[in-house]
């Protein structure tokens, strides 16, 4: 189905709602720190807040989405009523990505758009306003960064011979409780800890903040790896396409049997993802084995919970 859209002008389409989307959400922030009175509302826990410019912006994009393609479906984060992702064409978005770090003026902050055809994502676009970074990508058509640099930024693949090498992407994010924030403490000590310990002594961890931040770093080669159980469609559905089009690979759980590095809709609905980078395949490998490998060995070290 993806064959009968135009990908291109959908693509300059969701780049330039994007780009809007990311003028309301500076000038919103530039107005909550004008006023002394800035209205929040607590979402799960004081650390993942929702605000009115999040709530502003997704009326925005279903708004545009809504008139330039009537037809296609939408499921954003604040509009989520349980949709499962089929094959009809649907818009997947997240209109503020990094709410905490909204609300504390950090700037790793985004706006994806995603779009999936037959339950694939095959266009995505990711917008940091504060930065004026721009990640797009289409079907066969590559990546970039600002419509112009194409990606990777580091050119051709680079090896990755162990998590030893690896600076791996990964977030505390707003699980705080039994059984998810001792695994993840125990997740990073297993990447961090001296192999003379037993650990990966993984070369270092970040924590942008931000999911779809993330997956467009490892796309474009500022990570190695991204990991992170509790994020939902919307806050990687862009980046995956971005991933696809960049060589890198897409998994779901530690359980699951499909280790094709393929994006999909049932990795999206795991809400349990590891991205790799694309990598130098080892010797005697294809890229793929290569990228397989190096999620079995963050598996052996991983510790997951349903989320």
């Amino acid at each position: 189905m993806a064959d009968k859209l135009d990908l291109d002008e959908i693509l300059k389409f969701a780049i330039s709602i994007a780009r809007n989307a990311g003028k309301l959400i500076r000038d919103g922030q530039a107005k909550r720190f004008a006023s002394d009175a800035a209205h929040e509302d607590e979402k799960q826990n004081s650390v993942d807040l929702v605000t009115e410019v999040d709530k502003a912006v997704e009326d925005f994009l279903i708004g545009k989405i809504t008139a330039a393609y009537p037809h296609h479906k939408f499921i954003g984060e604040e509009t989520y009523a349980g949709e499962e992702i089929t094959d009809e064409p649907t818009w997947i978005g997240d209109p503020i990505d990094g709410t905490t770090n909204f609300i504390h003026g950090f700037p790793m902050v985004a706006t994806s758009i995603g779009l999936t055809v037959g339950g694939v994502p095959v266009v995505g676009v990711i917008y940091n306003p504060f930065l004026d970074q721009l990640y797009s990508a289409a079907k066969g058509r590559g990546a970039f960064l600002n419509e112009t640099v194409r990606l990777p930024l580091t050119g051709k693949a680079k090896p990755l011979n162990s998590l030893g090498e690896a600076l791996i992407g990964v977030e505390y994010g707003s699980s705080r409780s039994t059984p998810a924030l001792p695994a993840k403490i125990e997740t990073f000590k297993n990447l961090t800890l001296d192999t003379k310990e037993g650990g990966k002594m993984a070369h270092s961890l970040r924590s942008l903040g931000s999911a779809a931040l993330n997956v467009a770093y490892v796309a474009s080669g500022g990570l190695d790896i991204y990991f992170e159980i509790g994020p939902w469609p919307w806050d990687v559905c862009a980046g995956m396409v971005l991933l696809a089009e960049t060589g890198g690979a897409s998994y779901g759980s530690k359980a699951s049997t499909d280790r094709s590095g393929e994006p999909s809709a049932k990795i999206m609905a795991s809400r349990q993802y590891l991205f790799v980078r694309n990598v130098a395949p080892r010797e005697g490998q294809t890229t793929r084995e290569t990228q397989a490998a190096i999620a079995k060995e963050f598996y052996d070290a991983a510790v997951v919970w349903d989320p």
